[in-house]
Formats: structure tokens, sequence, C-alpha cells
């Protein structure tokens, strides 16, 4: 299988601050990959690091099999526009909304290569057929929306891109459950539609029927990377490092 997505030796952080050591990892074409770990401990700045928002002091990563970031010791990356363009899609943590603007604005946002801004009417549509609460908010502002349309319509901006592969940043962020239950039953449909999804959560039992691999953070650094099902086996590394 093609690597999409191929990370090695990625340390980086903020200006000189160290907070992902040596990080190293691969998302095949197809492949539903999760990063666990609490939060604090690096997954979010992993996902920055890999869009090239935040700054490397070593390590390398590929894109479709082309460079796409940038060291001290590799010089100047590519730009975060550039990468989008070249397949890297991603919906943020949380509420990171445009509260003034429409849902079909807000959609509209996520359509940033010219081919995706061609196709937007078609996309939007999609994205209300995948997330059939949003059609009728088409005109609603999205600051007003609840917690849950707020999610939505931020991976719903993520899938206007298109892309190669998702970055999806912990969907359940300070939901109710039901709601965190639509939202992955939104998630296992687009990995059964053969989306490549690297996904972010703080609790393993979320993506243990939707994640082909798990890796997990601590400290920034992955400790401890395979199936779903043997993490949540392994009562001491739930115990030690996911505080159950």
């Amino acid at each position: 299988m093609v690597d999409m997505l191929k990370v090695e030796g990625l340390t980086a952080g903020y200006g000189p601050l160290r907070v992902l050591h040596d990080i190293s990892f691969k998302v095949a074409e197809g492949e539903r990959i999760g990063l666990v770990g609490l939060n604090g401990h690096g997954k979010t700045t992993l996902f920055r690091a890999i869009s090239s928002q935040v700054g490397w002091q070593s390590g390398s990563v590929q894109l479709m099999g082309h460079e796409v970031g940038g060291s001290r010791s590799t010089g100047p990356g590519r730009k975060t526009p550039a990468i989008v363009r070249a397949g890297l899609a991603m919906a943020p943590q949380g509420d990171a909304i445009f509260p003034g603007l429409t849902v079909a604005q807000h959609l509209d946002c996520g359509a940033y290569t010219p081919i995706a801004w061609r196709e937007r009417k078609r996309r939007r549509d999609m994205v209300f057929d995948i997330f059939p609460p949003l059609r009728k908010l088409e005109h609603a502002l999205v600051g007003r929306l609840s917690g849950g349309e707020r999610r939505m319509a931020g991976i719903g901006r993520g899938l206007m891109m298109g892309g190669a592969i998702l970055l999806i940043d912990e969907p359940s962020l300070g939901l109710a459950p039901l709601i965190i239950e639509q939202i992955y039953g939104v998630i296992s449909e687009l990995s059964k539609a053969g989306r490549t999804i690297l996904l972010v959560e703080e609790n393993p039992a979320r993506v243990a029927d939707l994640a082909d691999r798990l890796h997990l953070l601590d400290d920034g650094e992955i400790i401890w990377s395979g199936p779903p099902a043997e993490l949540l086996a392994r009562d001491e590394l739930l115990a030690t490092y996911l505080g159950g």
C-alpha cells in the first residue's frame, strides 16, 4: 500500500520549547490511524507540525512521497497553504470556527483550492448529506449553533477541501455522549468509504472499532503502537498513561 503520510524522527515545538521528540509513524492509503493520549502531551502540536504551523528542530514529513516540512537542518519547508493544496485536509480541535459566517459560508472556506472552489456547491451538498442537521441550518450563523452542530460544521469544512488524507483533532471534545456517538458514526462512514484518516482522541475506547492501529503519546513521544484491542487489554498502560 502507498504511504499517504510518513513522519520520521520529528522533533518540533514552539520557539526553543520542544514538545515533540523523535516522532515516527506512517499512514497508508485507506488506513484509519488513531493518536491517543492525555491532553497536553503533544497530539495537537503533532498535527500542527505536520501542517507546518509550528517550527521543527529536526525530522521529516512526507505527504504522498513528497517532503512538506522543514527544519533547522533541512531549511525552510513548504507553507501550510501549499501543504493543503498537496492533499492534506484538517478538521481542527474544538470550536475553531468563524462565528460571524453562515454555515454555507463557513463550509465554503474549506474549498481552498481552485478545483474545490469550482465544485463548492456539489461538495457542500455532500457535507449536508453527511450531516443532515446542517442542511436546515445553511443560512444560520455558525456562532449560534450548538456544540455538536459546530463540530459538524468544523469537520464539514475539512471535507470541503477533499484531500488525500483527513486529519481530525479530538472530535468528541466537550460534547454530550449522544452527540459524540453521532459524530463518530459519521467518521465511521467516511472510513468505510475509503477515506484515509488520522484521528486524535484522548479515550482509546472511542476509536477501538474504527482505527486500524493506535499510537500512544506521552510527553511528546510515541511510547506504544499496536492494534486498539491490544491497548485496551493492557491495564497497566491505561492506568499509567491514560488515567485508567
